[in-house]
């Protein structure tokens, strides 16, 4: 069976209040449109539609690198006049999977039980305490679906129906290009509804199947920020639950925002506040202080991160202890048993196995060898105002405090460099190297002061 996925993302959000497109606010780190587009993939779909309206050169713009058709809905007409733009883009697909672009935490699992059915509909419905807003399913003495009726065409008998419409169905295209011709806006917002099908359906004698979703927060829609931060805490204990379950210890689940994938060992424990953003990928025994932001890194067995730390796309080795506050920037890269401590900066960098820099410097590409002392207030001077020049340190080097090292330069296997240093010339190795002038006092100074 193949399937085509329409993706019903054309409108405006008004109640967002936001220039952003509503289908691009993002939850857990990822657009809404995104989530959707990821779990419809799941399905291996022959083709993904996108229709769009509002700011659609935007919603093109953030999702250049997928694969998908796009449908313009220059006019909001309803959504059977949505889904009529994309039928040019069916194919030869037998059944098209309708889906929203701000319904963004649907699970594949539950989209494939509304696939496995050899009925010409299958709808996703919920039953809410609170059904209020939402199109109710109207069903006969058989408990056979009847009809879709919008909340203000409803009766005030079908108004206390509790079952309802999520809008995600999957239809086979062959009824769909008919039914949708013969749509009518004869209603009280003058739209095109697609759920006027149903009827069309039930009048040509087809029965409607029904799923209902594995969890109701699968379907919740997203038209506010309020919406959004309520959705967003939802899918952070999903997560955090899943996590606990396969080894994490969260020391409060309500405080961990994981913001992508996480490829993960056991007996890692994570503090409060910590954000995981990207893929991750983390070994073993791995202890993670608070307030700590870590973006696609790849963490080995028995690291200890202290609180209030920044990684971006850096690799830490096993046996290695890292803060407080240090900052990892992209392409660092600690080999292993390595101590960076609180405010020290490596960007674009290799530090060899067992070398330490514990305070207050700044490392840029730098390639350090093995067991080296990095003093405090040490940096690598990588830039000159129009290129960037590597520093080269080679196994035991010891780097004085407060010293520059003037790049392009290189430090001498066991060269010693003296603390107040400005190292512009190799350094050589088996030597002391300090370029300090000679200590004097100047009797009677006088401060400056102010006028």
């Amino acid at each position: 069976m193949s399937i085509a996925v329409v993706i019903l993302a054309a409108g405006k959000g008004t109640r967002m209040k936001s220039a952003l497109p509503k289908v691009l606010h993002p939850i857990a780190g990822k657009s809404m449109l995104e989530h959707v587009l990821d779990c419809a993939e799941t399905l291996k779909p022959q083709n993904q539609i996108i229709v769009y309206g509002h700011e659609g050169r935007l919603v093109q713009r953030q999702l250049v690198s997928k694969k998908v058709d796009w449908a313009e809905q220059a006019e909001q007409k309803g959504t059977g006049h949505a889904v009529l733009q994309a039928v040019p883009y069916f194919g030869k697909a037998d059944k098209i999977l309708i889906l929203y672009g701000d319904v963004p935490l649907i699970q594949s699992k539950t989209l494939k039980k509304l696939l496995e059915t050899d009925k010409a509909i299958s709808l996703l419905t919920v039953k809410l305490a609170d059904p209020s807003g939402y199109g109710r399913i109207v069903r006969n003495a058989q408990n056979q679906v009847n009809a879709i009726v919008e909340q203000k065409d409803a009766t005030p008998e079908q108004l206390e129906i509790q079952e309802v419409n999520t809008g995600i169905m999957a239809v086979e295209s062959c009824y769909l290009n008919l039914w949708l011709e013969a749509l009518s806006n004869n209603n009280a917002q003058g739209e095109y509804y697609l759920t006027d099908i149903i009827k069309m359906a039930v009048d040509q004698g087809l029965s409607i199947n029904t799923v209902y979703p594995s969890k109701n927060w699968e379907v919740e829609g997203i038209n506010s920020r309020i919406q959004l931060a309520k959705l967003e805490r939802t899918w952070q204990r999903v997560q955090a639950k899943k996590c606990m379950l396969a080894g994490i210890t969260l020391i409060d689940p309500m405080r961990f925002d994981l913001r992508g994938t996480l490829q993960h060992g056991t007996d890692i424990t994570i503090d409060v506040n910590v954000i995981l953003e990207g893929h991750n990928q983390f070994g073993q025994n791995i202890q993670i202080g608070a307030n700590t932001v870590i973006k696609n890194c790849i963490i080995e067995d028995n690291v200890i991160i202290k609180e209030n730390c920044v990684f971006e796309n850096a690799f830490i080795g096993k046996e290695s202890i890292i803060g407080p506050f240090a900052r990892l920037r992209p392409e660092a890269k600690l080999l292993g048993h390595n101590h960076v401590g609180n405010f020290v900066e490596i960007k674009k960098s290799q530090i060899g196995e067992g070398s330490k820099i514990n305070h207050l410097s700044y490392i840029g590409d730098t390639h350090m060898g093995e067991t080296c002392n990095i003093g405090a207030g040490t940096i690598t001077c990588n830039y000159d105002g129009a290129n960037k020049w590597v520093t080269l340190i080679e196994d035991n080097a010891f780097i004085g405090s407060n010293s520059a090292l003037v790049a392009p330069v290189q430090i001498g296997q066991n060269a010693t460099i003296g603390a107040g240093s400005v190292i512009t010339r190799n350094a050589h190795e088996d030597a002391l190297t300090l370029t300090r002038a000679k200590q004097q006092s100047v009797p009677n100074w006088k401060r400056p002061t102010k006028d």
